[in-house]
């Protein structure tokens, strides 16, 4: 299935959320700010908040293999589609580049802070979460998403999204309620791939449509 864009995409998934969900109380919660069209229509039409939680990807140099991952509460989360083994043979190879990694994921976070619009776990707290992204990969924030979670009491954990890969729709299984996904790829390409409009807003307009969002409840 491909998409004529993120928008088009979110309010499809808006008009599956809205019969459930419409009178209960939900954030809508983006992992990336290409979430952020996504997760805009279903805050609109659920009449809710949005939000999103910062964070980068560790990498393993020249190499493109995720390690895990920061987020903006400053904790790295390891992928959980990688083997213990594995991960501490990266980590001893290239520990020196791996701390650098997640002291400039972390800076670059902080400084993406300050200009607004990340989640503020209070927000969260006795709601319905509803995690979005324009796709889950292997490569996904699926595991330090749940990691910042961690600490909130919330209602339900709904997953939203156009398209996943069957490897990380194995791992929501285990960390989800509620799965809502329009996709489901076995071989899943860029995530670019999957949609005909590829225009992806800057981090401040991501942040502006998440101040504005209240104007935009349907």
């Amino acid at each position: 299935m491909y998409f004529e864009s993120r928008k088009s995409a979110g309010e499809e998934l808006a008009s599956e959320l809205l019969e459930k969900y419409r009178y209960e109380d939900c954030a809508v919660v983006a992992l990336n700010d290409g979430g952020i069209l996504v997760g805009e229509p279903i805050a609109a039409e659920l009449h809710c908040v949005l939000t999103m939680i910062l964070s980068e990807d560790i990498e393993v140099p020249g190499e493109g293999l995720l390690l895990g991952g920061v987020s903006q509460n400053g904790n790295f989360v390891q992928n959980s589609f990688m083997t213990t083994g594995e991960f501490d043979g990266y980590q001893s190879e290239f520990f020196g580049l791996f701390e650098q990694q997640k002291r400039e994921s972390f800076q670059k976070i902080n400084r993406l802070l300050g200009d607004g619009g990340t989640v503020d776990l209070d927000l969260l707290r006795d709601r319905v979460i509803i995690l979005v992204s324009d796709g889950f990969t292997d490569r996904s924030s699926i595991d330090v998403a749940i990691d910042f979670l961690k600490p909130v009491r919330y209602k339900k954990l709904v997953v939203a999204t156009p398209v996943a890969s069957v490897a990380a729709v194995d791992r929501l299984h285990i960390t989800a309620d509620e799965m809502h996904i329009l996709d489901v790829k076995a071989n899943y390409l860029d995530t670019n791939h999957y949609y005909e409009d590829n225009k992806i807003p800057s981090h401040e307009e991501a942040v502006k449509k998440i101040n504005d969002i209240i104007l935009n409840w349907r």
